[in-house]
């Protein structure tokens, strides 16, 4: 089974005129590999595979498959119509992928019992391992802690992204050593990581990647007090990253660094000009941190 530790990016999908943006893709992808990230969750909530069709998010998976070991690619996995999910599965599994990133079946509010009928069918049929993704402020359906632990008893299903909010839920699944705890939450990574998280699935984390490389090592070596002040050198960045819509504010941020277009899909908006000056702002003091 593979492993999902350390510092992964839930990559943007770069547009130019209303098109994926392939040349931008490319360079954004060379760029995160080269500062050190761990992997790349293609068409995650950041991907805005919400406003794709399904042949241009296996498009970006395979522009990213020519880049990228695929141990090192997991791809997001998203619906409520359980047999257009599991087809699109297959078409996915075509392909050579670490895992899959799997939330529940969003707006339907399906009961506890759904939930683990749910997980159940779409482990059952994959070939490679799962990643939970427990996100309710998307979904609108939470995990009941039971729920969560009959869950991860699969055996395909090996990780999870934490973005639920329930604390006790993280204490239990760290405690239970039935799966490993990847931190969603990314002004939580610090604290996450100390209590025994194995890494993160962070959007933050396309900017200044490295940072959140040395991160994820200065708490996995114990040195503690150095992690903490970089965590809080990124704190200002992490906190920006999330004051209006993800990933307006991140795609804004690699623009601004040259990397890709700032072009988001309706009904995703840019980011405000406030927005601009303060990622400017925050941009320039982490480059002087840095020195």
């Amino acid at each position: 089974m593979s492993s999902f530790q350390g510092i992964w990016v839930p990559l943007v999908t770069p547009f130019h005129n209303g098109a994926i943006d392939f040349v931008g893709l490319r360079r954004l992808v060379s760029h995160l590999l080269e500062k050190g990230v761990d992997g790349l969750v293609v068409c995650g909530t950041t991907g805005e595979p919400a406003a794709m069709s399904k042949q241009e998010q296996l498009a970006v998976l395979d522009a990213v498959l020519e880049l990228v070991p695929a141990d090192r690619i997991v791809m997001g996995l998203a619906g409520n119509n359980l047999s257009e999910l599991l087809q699109f599965q297959r078409e996915i599994l075509k392909r050579p992928v670490a895992g899959l990133l799997v939330p529940p079946p969003y707006y339907i509010r399906p009961s506890q019992a759904g939930l683990e009928a749910f997980f159940q069918t779409v482990a059952d049929a994959s070939s490679v391992p799962l990643i939970l993704y427990d996100i309710p402020y998307r979904t609108g359906v939470a995990f009941e802690q039971a729920t969560l632990l009959n869950i991860v008893a699969h055996e395909r299903i090996v990780a999870i992204k934490d973005c639920g909010g329930n604390f006790s839920n993280t204490l239990a699944l760290l405690n239970s050593g039935q799966v490993d705890v990847l931190c969603g939450e990314d002004n939580q990574i610090f604290n996450a990581l100390c209590l025994g998280a194995k890494g993160a699935i962070a959007a933050s984390a396309h900017v200044h990647p490295e940072r959140f490389v040395q991160l994820y090592q200065q708490i996995r070596d114990n040195q503690l007090a150095a992690g903490r002040v970089t965590f809080f050198q990124l704190l200002p960045l992490i906190q920006s990253l999330f004051i209006e819509p993800n990933p307006a504010p991140v795609k804004t941020a690699l623009a601004l660094q040259g990397l890709i277009g700032d072009e988001l899909r309706a009904p995703m908006q840019r980011s405000s000009e406030a927005m601009v000056t303060r990622l400017k702002e925050v941009l320039g003091t982490l480059a002087h941190d840095n020195r």
